[in-house]
């Protein structure tokens, strides 16, 4: 048998915002969407090649307050040959970034950018 990953599920308050951030911020595509208009949600799928692994936004209609995230549900990662420019365009695009970062007794090789719903993507040099 054969396992393959298909995709991360996280609800996203405002998706325009969201979807902005995962296109723009992070050069993701569009890989498909599904409207159910009278179940109030819309479900969006990204990825970085067609066919690979998706993020899926779930945007319930209208919701009231934001997610609880939890302290169970740590990141994202994804990997950018030129992280300190992403970092800068991240930056100067208002997001949240941390400093660059490297576990004990590494340079530094990755850093967080926070999306607009508070999820951290970890940018490790690819």
């Amino acid at each position: 048998m054969s396992i393959k990953m298909l995709h991360t599920c996280i609800r996203v308050m405002d998706l325009e915002k969201s979807l902005e951030f995962y296109k723009n911020a992070l050069g993701l595509v569009e890989t498909r969407r599904k409207n159910f208009p009278e179940h109030k949600f819309t479900l969006v799928y990204l990825s970085d090649v067609p066919g690979g692994y998706e993020v899926e936004l779930t945007y319930n209609y209208n919701p009231e307050v934001p997610y609880d995230l939890g302290n169970g549900f740590s990141h994202i990662a994804i990997a950018h040959d030129n992280i300190e420019s992403l970092r800068e365009k991240h930056s100067e695009m208002g997001y949240e970034v941390t400093d660059l970062k490297g576990l004990p007794g590494e340079k530094p090789h990755y850093y967080f950018v926070t999306d607009p719903d508070g999820y951290k993507v970890e940018v490790i040099r690819g």
